[in-house]
């Protein structure tokens, strides 16, 4: 099949998920374009033979208050399908990517193109139920001839928000298991803490909803049980503000910033804990690859993390912003020998037999043949 991918490029889980699954139907044969505003961090072009991005470049003209990606995205689309055939147009982001795939339909009368829109969790729960955005939100879910949701929490809160009757299909993230693996890496490790302190991780893009500042409240309730260091990798809006409660926390020593890391899989595995303590979460891409790490983690009871976190099994699931009861269940974790090494093992077998890239993928090749075989959606 001959399929184009527009997602966000930047680290975001919705970004990441796109791109490797774009490579990954490369490597079994479909050829992949990519229809993005810049390279997707995770893709590599010097590697691929049948993978093609084309910018979508946003037009300056001082008439314009804000740009409108919307529109040029829409016609980079439209030029793409049409210059090479394109199958499925697959978008990630109801707002604003599914709509301007629905106009890029429209701009191609002649072309069998179907849409097929992942919904990842902010188009739909932020985004897309302002009032400003809901009805077009709404529309665009409708039109696409096949939509998909990261996590049945996400399906069921669609179906909520907008009314939505039509079908869902929920098809999970995905993790590369034979990247994302167990390792000891000690000299790595000693980079960052002693022997006898525990690793704890962080992951996100530091905005508000990761909550961030309780992860690092959170940490200061460990430490002072426990000899630990705390990584935070990312960065965002509240990069300054979680640098400033370091401070006043007198942390400096035990929190560092890594920020931006491509090749997250080389860090991972130095962990004794992933924690994310979000009040909005569809998924948790980032504690997945922990998980195929054999990286046990403690979250909250949000959205799609209990469908990743098995509580007592593979981690502990906390009540969101219950700092207290996630440092609680953390220095469980991480005082018992016995608990620790079982989580880490369910942690890791749970990725490899729910999560794989290779059970995952082949889910939504299936779902495009469905979706080719229905009759085109108002054109």
């Amino acid at each position: 099949m001959k399929i184009g991918i527009t997602c966000y490029p930047g680290v975001g889980g919705s970004g990441i998920l796109a791109t490797e699954l774009g490579i990954t139907l490369a490597g079994r044969g479909h050829e992949i374009h990519f229809i993005t505003s810049s390279p997707p961090i995770r893709l590599t072009m010097d590697f691929y033979d049948n993978i093609y991005f084309h910018e979508a470049e946003v037009i300056n003209y001082p008439v314009f208050k804000y740009p409108p990606y919307s529109l040029c995205l829409a016609v980079k689309m439209a030029e793409v399908v049409e210059k090479f055939k394109l199958d499925i147009l697959h978008v990630h982001y109801a707002v604003p990517h599914a709509a301007s795939a629905y106009l890029a339909k429209k701009m191609c009368r002649n072309c069998n193109l179907k849409i097929v829109t992942t919904l990842h969790g902010t188009d739909v729960t932020l985004v897309g139920s302002q009032p400003g955005y809901l009805p077009l939100a709404r529309f665009s879910i409708n039109e696409s001839d096949g939509v998909t949701a990261v996590s049945k929490h996400l399906e069921e809160v669609t179906r909520s928000l907008f009314g939505i009757t039509r079908d869902i299909r929920v098809i999970y993230n995905f993790v590369d298991t034979t990247k994302f693996k167990p390792g000891i890496l000690t000299d790595r490790r000693r980079k960052f803490a002693d022997d006898n302190e525990k690793i704890l991780i962080h992951m996100s893009n530091f905005r508000p909803v990761k909550k961030i500042l309780n992860t690092i409240r959170v940490f200061e309730k460990i430490q002072r049980e426990i000899p630990a260091v705390l990584l935070m990798v990312g960065d965002g809006i509240q990069r300054y503000e979680a640098g400033q409660l370091v401070g006043e926390m007198n942390l400096q020593n035990r929190v560092k910033f890594l920020g931006k890391i491509e090749s997250v899989e080389h860090i991972l595995p130095i962990a004794d804990l992933f924690i994310i303590n979000s009040v909005k979460e569809s998924f948790g891409l980032a504690v997945l690859e922990a998980a195929a790490c054999g990286v046990p983690a403690v979250v909250t009871d949000i959205g799609g993390l209990p469908e990743v976190v098995i509580n007592g099994e593979t981690g502990f699931v906390t009540p969101a912003e219950d700092t207290s009861a996630m440092a609680k269940m953390a220095v469980e974790i991480l005082k018992n020998n016995e608990l620790y090494n079982k989580m880490k093992i369910n942690a890791r077998k749970r990725a490899v037999e729910k999560f794989d890239t290779n059970l995952i993928v082949p889910e939504y090749e299936r779902y495009y043949e469905k979706v080719r075989m229905m009759k085109n959606r108002g054109i």
